[in-house]
């Protein structure tokens, strides 16, 4: 990875933060998504599962919409998620059909992420990277939980 590139996937990924610490100021799971697509934010969202009382308002799931809808079309191929938390198989099933051109996370979810339980549920051309940021996000994840109980 180039430097540019890593200072690039940095820069989004605090955006992501911002929104992960939006979501725990809000009593949500503190989980952020930004999605780019040739430079510009077409989406920043955080986990909203508590407020929709919905267990799908995951922030990726509540990003790919807002991108869609932002693109005014439902394949994301030339775009970027940047997550603070490896996607669920739930959200990576929903990357994966929205065919999402390069997900970034930052902290890797041992117990409920995608690459345990569904590894080949992204599409084929999609890029990942992963540790982007990763004990800033996985910290912000560990503190919440510690607060809570």
């Amino acid at each position: 990875m180039t430097d540019e590139e890593r200072q690039k996937n940095e820069r989004y990924m605090r955006r992501a933060l911002d929104e992960a610490q939006q979501a725990a100021a809000e009593q949500e799971i503190p989980i952020g998504a930004v999605v780019v697509c040739k430079g510009r934010i077409l989406a920043q969202t955080h986990n909203l599962t508590e407020t929709l009382c919905d267990v799908t308002a995951h922030a990726e799931m509540q990003a790919i919409t807002a991108a869609a809808n932002a693109l005014g079309g439902k394949y994301l191929n030339e775009c970027t998620l940047y997550v603070t938390v490896e996607p669920c198989p739930m959200c990576a099933g929903a990357l994966g059909w929205a065919q999402i051109g390069r997900v970034v996370y930052g902290a890797a979810d041992e117990k409920r992420g995608y690459s345990r339980y569904a590894p080949q549920v992204l599409h084929p051309k999609t890029e990942v990277v992963g540790g982007v940021l990763e004990d800033e996000c996985r910290t912000l994840m560990q503190d919440f939980f510690r607060e809570k109980r």
